[in-house]
């Protein structure tokens, strides 16, 4: 087998994208990914990883998946994802530890919006769910809506207001994880306030 064709296993046994380590545990020296670089056999994704040049760029939500595996989808993405908003994001808004290094976001094909967070509150109301045929992490309908009160300078008042009013509206909603998500973040007071206000509204 030549080394292009070991090349395509590797990226094929790796769902589309392989990592350089992945090339070095088959045997494939990093020389010989640069030479098929520059014969354009293989696309540089972003640092460390690429995949096939003939094949379709893979969808953003794959990128996600294999580029920031510890990426949470939150805030205004995680808003779309429920409906409680109607714009789409020109940004994937993702939530990563606090601790990671800030080049590894750098991914000129995935446009983010990075939102650091400490390590007691990375996992709060974590779940997984289906975007478009990938899984994805993604924050529950509760600690988004927290997120929105924690992060309320960064939101549009539009964004802000018509969530709220979306989640109090949502038959899937968990007041009772709304409250202890929101004293964990350190929002209840502002929370309680204004749902309590549309809560009522809606009886």
């Amino acid at each position: 087998m030549d080394i292009q064709e070991l090349a395509k296993e590797v990226i094929a046994s790796k769902g589309g994208i392989a990592k350089s380590a992945d090339f070095v545990a088959a045997g494939i020296r990093a020389v010989d990914v640069v030479n098929m670089c520059n014969a354009g056999y293989l696309d540089r994704v972003c640092h460390g990883y690429y995949q096939l040049a003939e094949q379709e760029s893979s969808s953003e939500e794959q990128l996600l998946a294999t580029l920031i595996p510890k990426g949470i989808v939150c805030v205004e993405s995680a808003l779309f994802y429920y409906g409680y908003s109607d714009f789409a994001p020109r940004k994937w808004s993702i939530a990563v530890p606090r601790s990671m290094s800030r080049t590894k976001l750098k991914i000129d094909a995935l446009p983010l919006q990075a939102y650091y967070m400490q390590p007691d509150l990375y996992a709060l109301g974590k779940t997984v769910d289906d975007f478009n045929g990938v899984t994805l992490s993604v924050y529950d309908r509760e600690r988004t809506i927290c997120d929105c009160f924690k992060y309320r300078s960064r939101l549009d008042n539009e964004i802000f207001n018509k969530a709220l009013n979306a989640y109090a509206n949502d038959k899937k909603k968990n007041l009772k994880n709304l409250s202890v998500y929101a004293k964990k973040l350190r929002v209840y007071k502002k929370v309680t306030e204004l749902m309590e206000v549309l809560l009522t509204y809606q009886l």
